[in-house]
């Protein structure tokens, strides 16, 4: 599960304080909307990078499109050889290895590869800021905070999650610890205090409890709903678009807070944040960081007394959220938020956001194939020497600048550690075995949303990488491969470069996969 999110309610709060941002405050964290308009990233294109970096920030990004070495698993029980290749009838052998999320990534079909696509409008993104996207990746991206008010975003979020989506996820899904966390003062509770056995038929002891989650709440406890973009279908959804909207993978938590309490104190997160205002008011107090960029293993209590110090200040940002506001955080901001009035709803997006330091632990990972790498340091030698040291120091520097050039296996490093973090939109698996036994001229298929994937073109194969797999099929695929994960539906029989029969046969093996999905009647 994703770490922990802490962007919750948090310090005490003069009772009805509103926003009190300066001017100047304001002039930073409210979007300017500048004219910038996001660079257009056409589906064909050789490659894809996140979201707009901008010139100091451009190494921190790394792009997810090149294919890693896959094992080749056959998609067909018929005729499987050493690799596990199998013949597709007329269309060309089918191999399996590994990939990504629902979004197309670099694919190269003759010269340029082509990757999953996200749309240059970026839809997800624009619903939880008020600057344009190219505005706000230059000047707010791992910078500055963003203010956004409801009046100036698309919608409110209430389509997302609403206080009754709450009460059905606590009392009718079945929900387990890891799932739920309460707070009450700053303090996370026991799983203990809130859960009890499943009863007959299921073994297990931390299903959570109702009324025990009834009475903490009557007591001012926080709730906290943890990985919603695996569990509630709009969450699900809205947390994929905007996962390949940023390029880095979301996780996405619920913080519902009793009137005028406060769930935690004042912190920062090791990940950028998106809170998006659902139902009440809430008092945020934001101050500036006291460890600019945390990595993950620097979180906020190892710099309790920093963090207590600088809380104590004057804040950057002092503002009362309304449904349907929304404020950005990089990593690294504290803030703390206090429910104003009645029941207090939020989500918290949290942003993985890869780093520079992320190249150097690819780097690191690939260094262990380096046999000069793994050689024993000399017989007697005084670790706690410099000028011992020196020469083989030296020596690692070197061999690691050999690795420096070979950006595809660094960016395969990347790809992997992002698509293990995201996932598609989820398939039905009776419907979609269903389909693809039905599959006939006229069916109408369409990529599975938010699969991330790298279509490449190598040795007279066309080699497609998703998440955890990766199929290798004949040349001859390759343009009706490109138009079938456009985005774009897509109807058999009328697909370009193959026959009917291979268009068929080319169908039915992608949605037994989950790469394509049906789409309703045959037309």
């Amino acid at each position: 599960m994703a770490a922990q999110d802490p962007t919750a309610p948090p310090t005490a709060a003069r009772p009805d304080d509103r926003a009190a941002t300066t001017a100047a405050q304001m002039a930073v964290l409210t979007a300017a909307r500048a004219t910038t308009a996001v660079p257009t990233e056409a589906l064909t294109a050789a490659r894809v990078t996140t979201v707009a970096p901008t010139p100091a920030r451009a190494a921190t990004v790394a792009p997810m499109v090149v294919p890693t070495a896959a094992r080749a698993v056959a998609l067909d029980p018929v005729a499987a050889t050493a690799a596990r290749t199998v013949a597709l009838t007329a269309v060309p052998t089918v191999e399996r290895a590994v990939g990504p999320t629902a979004v197309p990534m670099a694919v190269r079909v003759g010269e340029q590869p082509l990757s999953a696509g996200r749309s240059p409008d970026r839809p997800a993104l624009r619903r939880c800021i008020s600057a344009e996207p190219g505005e706000f990746a230059s000047v707010h991206w791992g910078r500055a905070p963003l203010l956004s008010k409801a009046a100036d975003l698309a919608k409110p979020f209430d389509d997302l999650l609403t206080l009754t989506d709450v009460d059905e996820l606590l009392s009718r899904r079945g929900l387990r610890s890891p799932f739920l966390r309460v707070a009450r003062d700053g303090a996370v509770l026991g799983s203990w205090q809130f859960t009890r056995g499943g009863g007959v038929g299921a073994e297990i002891a931390d299903q959570v409890a109702d009324d025990k989650v009834t009475r903490l709440f009557d007591d001012g406890s926080t709730l906290v709903l943890q990985a919603l973009h695996r569990l509630w279908p709009p969450l699900i959804d809205f947390g994929g678009g905007l996962g390949v909207d940023l390029g880095h993978p979301v996780q996405i938590n619920a913080y519902i807070t009793p009137p005028s309490s406060r769930g935690f104190s004042a912190h920062y997160d090791v990940h950028d944040v998106f809170v998006l205002q659902l139902d009440g008011r809430k008092r945020w107090l934001i101050h500036a960081p006291v460890h600019p960029d945390p990595l993950r293993d620097q979180p906020w209590d190892r710099r309790r007394a920093a963090v207590e110090a600088r809380a104590a200040e004057e804040p950057l940002i002092d503002t009362a959220l309304e449904p349907g506001d929304a404020l950005y955080l990089p990593r690294g901001y504290l803030h703390s938020a206090t429910a104003l009035g009645g029941v207090s709803a939020h989500l918290t997006v949290g942003v993985h956001v890869l780093t520079r330091y992320a190249i150097v632990e690819a780097l690191l990972k690939l260094a262990g194939g380096l046999p000069e790498l793994r050689a024993t340091l000399p017989l007697g030698i005084d670790a706690a020497d410099p000028d011992q040291l020196a020469p083989h120091i030296a020596e690692v520097v070197a061999e690691l600048g050999r690795l420096a050039p070979d950006s595809g296996a660094v960016a395969r490093v990347l790809r992997d550690l992002v698509w293990q973090g995201t996932r598609p939109s989820p398939v039905s698996p009776l419907a979609q075995v269903a389909a693809a036994r039905a599959v006939a001229a006229g069916t109408r298929v369409k990529v599975r949303p938010g699969l991330r994937f790298r279509l490449d073109a190598r040795d007279g194969r066309v080699l497609l990488d998703i998440p955890g797999d990766q199929l290798s099929l004949p040349e001859t695929t390759a343009a009706a491969l490109a138009e079938l994960l456009s985005g774009e539906p897509c109807v058999v029989g009328r697909i370009g470069g193959l026959p009917v029969a291979d268009q068929i046969v080319l169908v039915r093996r992608l949605l037994r996969e989950a790469i394509l999905v049906p789409m309703g009647d045959v037309v």
